[in-house]
């Protein structure tokens, strides 16, 4: 079974911040790739919010969302990390860290009132976040004879196609990049451009 050909991620770090009975929770979501960057951004915060009591943290990585991680950080156990990645988890987001830290404001919310709060500081920000979708493309090089690829190359751009790169020499080789699914359609469109002259060679797969 093949993987997901697509995701969607936050495009840039975001903030947001609210008040429940004077603690307050700060929520931070950054963009990641993989664990240890995950984690290396949990630290940053820690470092740069050292006076607050909790820094809890949930992320979700990879095309599939497959791993999952989060960590409660001192708070009642359940509170804090599993109510941010259910958020996580409902937005559809994935390669993305969120972590709440949290100045303690005197005032015991208990249990149902933490979960609550973690959740909502994550909803904030997840609402506040620009969302960028990125495709798993495949590059397909076309090589062409010099005395059409201009025309072929501007036909293949009127109809939508991305390409990648041009190279010129005693032969023109066009770098497409496209979807999977869509290399059979690209071989006909080109076929039917150069009477079946063009040569295709698939390039690496790509996450663009």
């Amino acid at each position: 079974m093949s993987g997901p050909d697509h995701f969607a991620t936050i495009a840039a770090p975001v903030e947001a911040e609210l008040e429940v009975k004077r603690s307050r929770f700060l929520c931070r979501l950054v963009p990641v790739s993989d664990e240890t960057t995950a984690r290396a951004e949990v630290d940053a915060v820690r470092k740069n919010h050292w006076d607050a009591r909790h820094h809890c943290s949930a992320f979700v990585l990879g095309p599939d969302a497959a791993t999952e991680r989060s960590s409660d950080d001192g708070e009642p156990s359940g509170t804090a990390g599993a109510p941010m990645l259910e958020v996580l988890r409902g937005s559809g987001l994935t390669d993305v860290v969120a972590i709440v830290t949290r100045w303690f404001g005197g005032t015991l919310l208990g249990t149902g009132g933490l979960v609550r709060a973690y959740g909502d500081a994550v909803r904030l920000a997840v609402a506040r976040a620009r969302v960028r979708q990125v495709r798993l493309l495949q590059e397909v090089v076309v090589t062409l004879d010099p005395a059409t690829a201009g025309r072929v190359e501007a036909e293949l751009r009127s109809r939508g196609h991305e390409v990648l790169d041009t190279t010129w020499s005693d032969r023109v080789e066009v770098s497409l990049a496209v979807r999977p699914g869509a290399r059979g359609g690209l071989e006909a469109e080109l076929a039917e451009l150069t009477a079946g002259a063009a040569q295709l060679r698939d390039g690496p797969r790509r996450w663009v």
